[in-house]
């Protein structure tokens, strides 16, 4: 930050209204937001209450379903089962009444399954409902039998349904009869409800201790809101917006569950950053207030600008996933992104203006407001400096001895154990297998043209992994197709399974399509197994661009690249230990799978990347800013810890506090990105960008600043260094 002496005034122009000559285009831009306060403070009072309204429905408007791939055969099987064969697809419900006492079609059982069948007749979004057919849906004992519920709207309008109607169902549960519906669209249900309650647990956690985190921080109470309440703001715009935006594309409610928890980390972050350079530029010019906006946003606001759009980027290559959750859990976050860039560049100046010396109110005793460059971190950077090789070989030794396991990680999609026990979906899917055989939830659904049904069933019968398969049904409507259920002999979640529906496609004639809600699954683990180098490749080239954009430096742009993969690397190494190998299952609370979940790569690296060059653009912009006022390495190292390293420390606390609480209840999937995302953040903030990356900048000197000269033609002038 510079300290050069205030412009002279123009004459009867009063001083909070001078703009500074040197303003770049952010500084004009926070300049024009304070001076045109009335008209962006009604602007986001319009947004926030206009979107608000709209904010309570994103419970409940969602779609919980869409884990599919987009353009798959078992997809298309789906689509055919559901229009041809009353709704017979892998979205039907199956309620599963089961008996105590005798065969449940006699008796009280008798007369349960009557009063189910009615309440599911009675449900428009519903097909065909089919009663407890002898030697397919009734066990041989006869305790238990399955009363199917026809698919006849969407997926994510059947998990709706599923939600609707399965308090009523099990409702009817008597002491000797027991009434639990399942299937994939009451597993979406269960998951998306206990999800729900451990969203908003972690977040009544999370809010208390980074309140406490940032008090610390900030060392005063307003300033320490501050980043909470623009975070709140960007939260209830964003989610309005993805109540709208449901309207027209249906949205994964892990959109806005992602988009909670990102939005508010990021929020956090960039209010952090800024609010620290605005509180030192106002104690370095007390009387010149135009000066410290424009010096904060043409520094700190160039950096946070450019470290969205880095999010932003990381996680657009998502969108590649032809997959209509990813798509919408990625566009979830990158619009709540936007919201809270858009809040940190335009609404958060004008408070800051507005409040002035004001935030520093409620400072704790030990708080000095305009301390910009720590003297704790500037003696670590001094450090770093003098023993490079000993540091930075130290902080690769842990990040590399924690990476190892990632070598033997295996990926599968979620199981029924990321369901709570006592969950409906659970239960009735415990029951069917007592009843059914181990495969019976994974039931196949081939789809083949009537010509080829001969053949096709006694492919299937023939098959080492089809335990049973039923006669085939005709279409109907007039399409000249049948449609044959056959049983796996392996739990949908066995890797065997995938090895039974691969070889049926081989066999089968060519006009059968396999699909079924498990071989839904498959198809989409291959997609993201397929997707994941693609995506991680595209993160890595579009991050390296933007960095070199930014910085106008190729090594240090490469360096600050590559180094997000080893905190990457050993948070994934140390979640196959966790939730493939078991370790800590039970200080977590949770049920092993024996795999990691197969939409945990791609998504969670694009996540993690785009928090990491987070870190990277806020010290390696500071870094720049040092070096282009001295041309000194040291300077620019040592510089940078001083001034961005106790931001880093306390975004990076405040990040994994965040996330961690998500460890720390609901079902699997959310621990999982809890871990995961927690482990990357405290790896990534405290040892590559406090140790590594500055370390890389000890070594590589002057070299880690040079642009060739073509390279500068082509790139535009961006500059950190600011009067």
């Amino acid at each position: 930050m510079s300290t050069t002496t205030t412009p002279a005034h123009k004459a009867g122009t009063p001083p909070d209204e001078t703009a500074p000559p040197s303003a770049g285009p952010l500084g004009r831009l926070g300049l024009w937001v304070t001076s045109h306060g009335k008209l962006v403070a009604i602007v986001w009072a319009l947004l926030i209450v206009g979107l608000g309204v709209f904010a309570p429905q994103v419970e409940k408007n969602l779609s919980g379903a869409g884990w599919q791939a987009d353009g798959s055969e078992s997809v298309a099987a789906r689509e055919l089962a559901r229009d041809s064969f009353g709704g017979n697809a892998s979205s039907a419900i199956q309620v599963v009444v089961h008996s105590d006492e005798g065969p449940v079609t006699e008796g009280e059982g008798k007369a349960v399954i009557a009063e189910v069948t009615a309440i599911l007749e009675d449900e428009p979004r519903i097909a065909d409902v089919i009663a407890p057919q002898p030697g397919a849906t009734l066990s041989e004992d006869g305790s238990t039998a399955i009363v199917l519920a026809g698919a006849g709207v969407d997926t994510n309008e059947m998990v709706r349904v599923a939600t609707d109607i399965k308090e009523e169902l099990q409702g009817l549960s008597t002491d000797t009869v027991q009434v639990n519906p399942t299937g994939s669209s009451l597993l979406w249900s269960d998951f998306n409800e206990a999800n729900l309650e451990a969203m908003l647990q972690s977040e009544l956690m999370s809010w208390p201790v980074t309140m406490a985190i940032l008090v610390l921080a900030f060392g005063a109470l307003v300033a320490a809101g501050l980043p909470l309440i623009l975070t709140l703001s960007g939260l209830v715009a964003s989610a309005g917006s993805l109540v709208l935006i449901n309207e027209l594309v249906p949205v994964s409610i892990w959109a806005m569950n992602f988009a909670m928890m990102f939005a508010l980390a990021l929020g956090i972050d960039y209010a952090l950053f800024l609010v620290v350079r605005y509180r030192a530029a106002r104690a370095a010019r007390p009387h010149d207030k135009p000066w410290a906006i424009a010096q904060m946003m043409d520094t700190a606001g160039k950096a946070v600008l450019l470290s969205g759009l880095t999010v932003l980027v990381s996680l657009s290559a998502v969108m590649i996933v032809p997959s209509p959750s990813f798509r919408s859990m990625a566009g979830g976050i990158m619009l709540s992104v936007v919201f809270i860039l858009a809040a940190t560049l335009t609404l958060l100046p004008l408070v800051l203006h507005k409040l002035d010396d004001k935030i520093n109110k409620g400072a704790l005793p030990w708080s000095k407001s305009g301390e910009h460059r720590s003297p704790r971190f500037e003696a670590w950077g001094e450090r770093l400096w003098k023993r490079p090789l000993v540091w930075g070989l130290a902080s690769l030794v842990v990040l590399l001895a924690l990476a190892a396991p990632i070598m033997g990680l295996k990926t599968a999609m979620p199981s029924i154990k990321v369901l709570p026990e006592e969950s409906s979906a659970r239960v009735g899917y415990d029951l069917v297998q007592e009843s059914f055989g181990e495969g019976a939830p994974g039931t196949l659904q081939v789809v083949a043209d009537a010509a080829d049904a001969d053949e096709t069933a006694a492919t299937l019968q023939a098959d080492e992994g089809i335990a049973g398969a039923m006669p085939p049904m005709p279409a109907s409507d007039d399409s000249d197709l049948v449609l044959i259920q056959a049983v796996p002999t392996v739990d949908p979640s066995d890797p065997e399974l995938g090895e039974t529906v691969d070889r049926l496609r081989g066999d089968l004639p060519e006009s059968a399509l396999v699909g079924g809600a498990a071989v839904e699954n498959l198809d989409l683990k291959d997609q993201l197994d397929e997707s994941t180098p693609l995506v991680i490749g595209i993160v890595m080239v579009l991050g390296f661009l933007l960095l070199l954009f930014a910085l106008q430096a190729p090594l240090i742009s490469l360096l600050g690249t590559l180094a997000s993969l080893l905190s990457t690397a050993a948070a994934f190494g140390v979640a196959r230990l966790i939730f493939q190998e078991g370790y800590g299952a039970d200080f977590l609370g949770f049920e092993p799978q024996g795999f990691l979940d197969a939409w945990a790569p791609v998504f969670f690296f694009a996540m993690i990347f785009a928090i990491a060059m987070d870190y990277t653009v806020f010290l390696l912009a500071s870094a720049k800013e040092h070096y282009e006022r001295t041309g000194d390495p040291k300077q620019a190292m040592v510089g940078s810890l001083a001034h961005s390293g106790r931001v880093i420390f306390a975004a990076g606390a405040v990040m994994v506090a965040v996330f961690f609480t998500f460890a720390l209840s609901g079902p699997i999937p959310p621990k999982e990105m809890g871990v995961v995302l927690g482990i990357a953040v405290l790896l990534d903030a405290f040892l590559v960008r406090l140790v590594l990356l500055p370390v890389m900048l000890r070594l590589t000197g002057k070299a880690a600043w040079y642009t060739p000269a073509w390279l500068r033609k082509v790139l535009p002038n961006i500059t950190f260094a600011h009067d």
